[in-house]
């Protein structure tokens, strides 16, 4: 009995401890030297350092948008903090990546739903159209996902390159790959650590998203350093011919084989906190099959999920590249903020759709927009080049719009189909967009929202008032192509090759898929 009755404490503070002491250790070895340059701007040294990962609405201070934008922190309040700026700024050096979360980069939310065009930092500064495409045609320059079939127009998606198939070989041996990764002395906790890369493997969507954003960052030639702040450091060594990667030289080099790398990283993080999330939410059921600890039980399934982060932190840190260490380690990082985000969220922030993106960011976009990035840097390109902004800038947008399609395919597929129960998220009392709009529509919601549906026929009240609205699933479908959109003009800054249009028609599938 005491095997299975891990408590939720344990398991939300400390299941990241192991990982996050090895990416502790690679931050601060001696790689320091293989990114940064010794020196940092005066103007970046008198900014106090803020938290990587703390949860506020407040703004940064010059924004011309700042007495709107404050009053918009005001109403938010506060969220938790998963490690103080006091000890976020002890941690810090000249040399270190001043990163700040993708959502005070990015637009979280359409104006006309109140959301505001975040001020310009060191990672969103770069993001003109034109900057790598003078001179090069590109025919799908002003493309729009609403003229696609499906979504509006009569375009056939068909038409571009198809992603899976792109990489379907280079993926192939993924599974045999990471299975010898994660091997392990220990029969039981072997197995436990294998159970996702066997048979049920899903879709393996962030491998397949890293795999093609590889390829397509191969065909955008790196740009000039704009002086010697941080934020134009992190470019790996490039030791090809030339010193850079081009599509000619990339298949089969070493930079490819640390991006592949990178990919089975990201599915070994994602795989961990999914073997920690079933565990928390008591899930029965993960990708058509049970889920890890109801196959073992709970002590082995966590030791699992630590298991895989710690060997995903010690191949990290073997990418050589510390820039990649700290990005992808705030990936980890807020993974453990969305847990807290949605477990300490108080009342009035369930409510609330910019919490609502802020906790999806934590838990989704984070991985995928910091692999994105990583995978430029990896490829040579500077964390502040154009590149690397439209691959976070992607990433982000994609993220989201997974995982609102994902909350909307919750109250619209069977569980058969989706792999894992339905109204999975109302049963753990939390409202997504389909219900926060109901309950914009419906104020009898409200208060059920409120109170994480504890009561009886709550849930029943809300699904009721779901189905019963003419307008909450089609806006909450809308905030999925909003973000699909913002993804797809991302994408566009950078040459036209055959895996950035790859990349253009996975993210339609995100937005059209069925599970």
């Amino acid at each position: 009995m005491r095997d299975t009755m891990v408590t939720e404490r344990t398991l939300k503070y400390g299941k990241y401890a192991l990982a996050t002491a090895i990416l502790s250790w690679s931050i601060n070895s001696d790689l320091i030297d293989a990114f940064a340059p010794r020196q940092c701007t005066s103007r970046l040294l008198r900014i106090p350092s803020q938290n990587l990962l703390q949860m506020t609405a407040t703004l940064k201070e010059g924004s011309s948008a700042s007495s709107s934008n404050n009053e918009k922190a005001r109403e938010l309040g506060t969220q938790p903090v998963v490690v103080s700026a006091a000890a976020e700024a002890l941690s810090h050096s000249e040399t270190t990546m001043k990163l700040v979360p993708s959502f005070d980069l990015f637009q979280l939310l359409d104006e006309a739903e109140g959301g505001h065009v975040p001020p310009l930092a060191a990672g969103n500064a770069m993001r003109d159209g034109t900057a790598l495409k003078v001179g090069i045609p590109d025919t799908l320059g002003e493309m729009k996902l609403t003229d696609y079939k499906g979504l509006g127009g009569d375009m056939k998606i068909e038409d571009l390159p198809d992603p899976f198939k792109m990489v379907e070989k280079e993926l192939q041996p993924f599974s045999d790959s990471i299975k010898e990764l994660v091997s392990t002395d220990q029969p039981i906790l072997s197995m436990a650590a294998k159970h996702f890369f066997e048979k049920r493997h899903g879709k393996r969507f962030r491998p397949t998203i890293v795999q093609l954003m590889a390829k397509t960052v191969a065909a955008c030639p790196p740009e000039k350093k704009q002086g010697d702040e941080w934020e134009w450091s992190g470019a790996s060594d490039i030791d090809l011919e030339g010193g850079i990667v081009t599509s000619e030289n990339h298949q089969g080099s070493e930079v490819w084989r640390k991006q592949a790398q990178l990919g089975q990283i990201v599915e070994m993080i994602h795989v961990a906190s999914l073997i920690h999330d079933d565990v928390l939410d008591e899930a029965d059921t993960r990708r058509g099959g049970e889920a890890v600890h109801k196959l073992y039980s709970n002590k082995v399934a966590v030791l699992a999920g630590d298991y895989l982060l710690a060997r995903a932190s010690v191949l990290l840190a073997r990418l050589e590249n510390t820039a990649v260490v700290q990005i992808m380690a705030t990936a980890l990082e807020s993974l453990v903020a969305g847990e807290i985000m949605q477990l300490k969220a108080s009342p009035e922030e369930l409510l609330q759709m910019e919490s609502y993106l802020r906790k999806s960011y934590y838990k989704t976009a984070s991985l995928i927009c910091y692999a994105c990035r990583s995978t430029a840097l990896l490829g040579g390109h500077a964390y502040g080049s154009t590149v690397a902004t439209a691959c976070e800038e992607f990433g982000f947008h994609m993220g989201l719009a997974f995982q609102i399609q994902d909350d909307i395919l919750d109250f619209t597929a069977a569980a058969d189909i989706l792999g894992k129960p339905a109204l999975a998220d109302m049963n753990l009392g939390l409202s997504t967009a389909p219900i926060l709009y109901a309950a914009q529509e419906f104020a009898h919601l409200r208060p059920l929202v409120k109170r994480r549906f504890k009561e009886k026929g709550d849930k029943q009240t809300a699904l009721e008032a779901l189905y019963k609205s003419k307008t909450a699933m089609d806006k909450a479908k809308r905030l999925a192509g909003f973000h699909a959109q913002r993804a797809v003009d991302a994408l566009l800054r950078l040459p036209q090759s055959e895996a950035r249009d790859a990349l253009l028609r996975l993210t339609y599938v995100v937005i059209t898929r069925k599970k």
